[in-house]
Parts: structure tokens; C-alpha cells; sequence
């Protein structure tokens, strides 16, 4: 077998194909294309401070390059993971002399922002309001939560997304290319003119670009790894390989999805899991509920979250529906990954087509709230327990009046809350499963105590 050995790709094919111009620039169209608001401010020369918040992968290093670039500004690049005081004071002199002694102004690029904290990104603002430099933060994390409300006051958010599936066939292809290019130029260089041909299966490519999950870092990844199982045969004018699915399959086998666990794409998935669950819908919930777990997640919590959905959206519609969900964490135990993600799967489904009701959840938030409003009430004498003579002699149980003995074990007219408080209606079944018979019960017994409060004021 014949093998490129390339010297040239100790520099990482994703540095290698970072843009030179904005019209190199593979995505973010909502973004760039006519009449949206990085060409509108392109356009009036007038720069502003901005924060761009998508996950890894999507351009935003490249886009502040360009931005600095054809705003005529020089672009000074730090990373909250690696750089400190030091280097920013750095920066910001860095700055300052280039304004004082060539007239042009500064992009400051800090990668990672939501790394600095509190103090580090206040230190930023006297600069960014003084016109020293223009700011652009990068973070993959909900600006909301994780940025100064100082800082996001002064800097415009920008979302960027993920690239789609054409986006990302385009940048495979000019990674293909550009290795072709790489690894002819090399063999020219050792020996006379030389052509190297790389294409890829249809397939393979589409294996690739799955794998990447919208990232073309990562795809362009895949492409420098998968070089090395691919067969290279000679050809009348140098090497031609071809990247079959054997090879993708070498390189993606066992990569995960992207999902950081402690991060945003975390929180949007098992929203998307709960309301899927919430509207009824069991494909959607089979499908967040897979790429989690395809993702990484840890199945317990998984499984923690499908006990809470079957009491918070369903609860007494269908009491069944919590036993489910307590067996498959139950059986996701006994058997663990990846048999016990069957079990898992099944509540999902079953929770996702099981009547809903979320009147347990809305009448345990509303007696939370009159217990923090109201405080402490004390207990009716008539509800404590008299185990000891001093307490009966206290009139505890006093005309307490035992459910069982009364006509259908129910004694109406009975009060069960404290004296101070008059008697709510937390619990309002809905029309839907077995809360319908719930229903239907609560307003007969909710009748016979008017009966008896009516008999009792006669």
C-alpha cells in the first residue's frame, strides 16, 4: 500500500480553510446575507461591541477575523481559558498604541468569555465605552446566565446556529480539496509533477457530516483522520485514494453527538424531551430521549426526570403512568447500558400517550405559596393526636369525628385546615383519564358537606 506522508499537516486542517474574505465564509446567512444586521453594520462602517453565542464549530473565531478585517481594524485575540490580567492590560496597551501611532483602531476577540469572571469582564467596559477597542465575546453558554448584566448592556448578542447539512457538504468538499492540493504540492515538491486525486462515497460523506453533528471543526477532523485508513493505489500521474463508509465508520465509531453536560445544549435537550412529553407526542419523545443518551447523558438522570414528568403532567389521569417510570428506573438499574435504555424508552412512550394532568403540580405550587405567605398556622385541636392524659385534658382530638364511622366514610361538613385559614380548592382535577371519576367524586363529596354546613346553620 502506498501512503502520503505529508510534513504539511502538523498546522490543523480547519486552520488551514479558515476564511480569507466574508465571501469564503461558509453559514450563519441569517447573519450575513443582504439586509441582516452584520452586513447592515458593515455597510454604515460602524462596528459595534457583540457577543456571539452558538456552540463549537460554527465560525465564530473566523467571523471576528473577517470583521476586523474588513473594517480596517486590527484584531488582538485572547482566551479566557489560557490568558489572565496580564494579557489583557497587554491588549488594551496594544490598543491604545495603535490608535495613538497609526490611527487605526482594535477588535478585541476573547474566546470563551463566559470563563472570566465577574471582576475580569468588568474590567472590559471603561475600554469598550472609551472607543479603545471593539469587543466580541465568544461563548457557547446562554449569555443570560453566565454574562455580566454590565457587559451585555453594552454588547449586541448574536446567535449563531449550527451548520446545516448542505453547509457542511460544502465545507467537506473544500477540505477535500485543499488536501488534494496539500498533499500534491508536497509530492511535486519531492520528485517532479504530481497529481493527487481524493474523492469520497456518497455515503461515507453522509456518515461523516451525521457524526459531526453541525460542527465543521469536527468534520474537517473526521477528514485529517480518515486519511489515514484509506487505500492510496498510483495512477499514471501520481495517487488516488477513495473514502469508502469502512473508513468513515473507523474514524466516527464511538464519537458522541454534541452535548455538554453541564452546558446549554443540556437544558434545550431535556426541555425539548419534557414538552415532547407534555404534548403528547411519542416520537419526539423517543427522539430527544435517544439523543441524549447517544449523547452522553447519564441514563439516572434520565430516568429522574421521567419520574418527575409522570407526576408534574399526568399524575392522577393516570396513576399507572408513575409506576412506569419508577420500574424503568428500577429496571435501567438492574441492567444498565445499553439494555436498560429499553426501559427508559418504554416510559418515555408510555408517559408521551397517557392522559394529561398537571392539576397535582398546580395545586402543590399554589399550597407552597400559601405556606411561604402565610407562615406557620397552628394545627385545630380537633386534628392532634391525645396519646397522654395531660393532652386529652387539653381537649387534643376533642369532637374529632372518625371518617369511618360516618355514612360512606366521609364526614361531611368536617374542616381540615387551620381555624385562620378558609378552606381552598388546590386540587382541581381535569376532564381527562381517571380524573374525570376523580372529578365526578370531589363534586359529590364537595355536596354533601353543603348539605351539612346547610343542615348545621338551620
Amino acid at each position: 500500500m502506498t501512503h502520503v506522508n505529508s510534513k504539511s499537516l502538523y498546522q490543523p486542517l480547519s486552520d488551514r480553510l479558515r476564511p480569507q474574505a466574508l465571501e469564503d465564509y461558509i453559514g450563519q446567512s441569517h447573519l450575513l446575507g443582504k439586509n441582516r444586521v452584520l452586513t447592515r453594520m458593515l455597510q454604515s462602517g460602524k462596528l459595534y461591541s457583540l457577543i456571539f453565542w452558538g456552540p463549537p464549530g460554527v465560525g465564530k473565531t473566523s467571523l471576528a477575523r473577517l470583521l476586523a478585517k474588513q473594517s480596517d481594524l486590527q484584531f488582538i485575540s485572547l482566551s479566557a481559558v489560557l490568558d489572565g490580567v496580564k494579557e489583557v492590560r497587554a491588549a488594551v496597551e496594544q490598543a491604545k498604541m495603535q490608535r495613538e501611532q497609526f490611527n487605526q483602531g482594535t477588535l478585541l476577540f476573547v474566546d470563551e468569555v463566559h470563563r472570566f469572571n465577574k471582576a475580569q469582564q468588568d474590567a472590559f467596559l471603561p475600554f469598550v465605552e472609551d472607543g479603545t477597542f471593539v469587543f466580541i465575546g465568544a461563548t457557547t453558554e446562554n449569555p443570560s446566565f453566565e454574562l455580566n448584566n454590565a457587559l451585555l448592556s453594552r454588547a449586541k448578542v448574536l446567535v449563531l446556529r449550527s451548520l446545516d447539512e448542505e453547509e457542511l457538504h460544502e465545507v467537506l468538499q473544500k477540505g477535500l480539496n485543499r488536501l488534494q492540493k496539500d498533499f500534491s504540492e508536497e509530492m511535486s515538491a519531492e520528485g517532479g509533477s504530481k497529481e493527487v486525486v481524493l474523492s469520497i462515497e456518497p455515503k461515507a460523506a453522509e456518515m461523516m457530516i451525521g457524526a459531526s453533528d453541525g460542527d465543521a471543526r469536527r468534520l474537517l477532523n473526521f477528514l485529517e483522520q480518515v486519511i489515514d485508513f484509506v487505500d492510496w493505489a498510483p495512477t499514471d500521474n501520481g495517487l488516488q485514494a477513495n473514502i469508502q463508509v469502512a473508513h468513515a465508520k473507523e474514524v466516527i465509531q464511538g464519537g458522541l453527538r454534541r452535548f455538554d453536560k453541564g452546558g446549554e445544549a443540556f437544558y434545550d435537550q431535556i426541555s425539548a424531551l419534557h414538552k415532547s412529553v407534555r404534548g403528547s407526542d411519542p416520537n419526539a419523545a423517543l427522539y430527544w430521549l435517544t439523543r441524549m443518551l447517544d449523547g452522553g447523558v447519564d441514563p439516572r438522570y434520565l430516568a429522574r426526570r421521567l419520574i418527575r414528568m409522570a407526576s408534574e403532567e399526568i399524575a392522577n389521569a393516570d396513576p399507572k403512568a408513575l409506576q412506569v417510570a419508577v420500574n424503568a428506573a428500577e429496571a435501567y438499574e438492574r441492567l444498565g447500558s445499553p439494555e436498560g435504555d429499553l426501559a427508559l424508552a418504554q416510559a418515555a412512550t408510555y408517559l408521551a400517550v397517557a392522559p394529561k394532568s398537571n392539576a397535582v403540580y398546580m395545586g402543590y405550587k399554589a399550597a407552597l405559596k400559601d405556606i411561604k405567605q402565610h407562615g406557620s398556622y397552628e394545627v385545630p385541636l380537633h386534628l392532634r393526636n391525645a396519646p397522654t392524659k395531660l393532652m386529652a385534658e387539653l381537649d387534643y382530638g376533642k369532637e374529632y369525628r372518625y371518617a369511618h364511622d360516618e355514612p360512606e366514610a366521609f364526614a361531611a361538613g368536617e374542616c381540615y385546615f387551620p381555624e385562620e385559614m378558609e378552606e381552598r380548592g388546590y386540587y382541581q382535577p381535569v376532564e381527562r383519564g381517571l380524573e374525570i371519576k376523580i372529578s365526578a367524586k370531589m363534586r359529590h363529596l364537595q355536596n354533601l358537606n353543603q348539605q351539612a354546613i346547610y343542615k348545621r346553620r338551620k
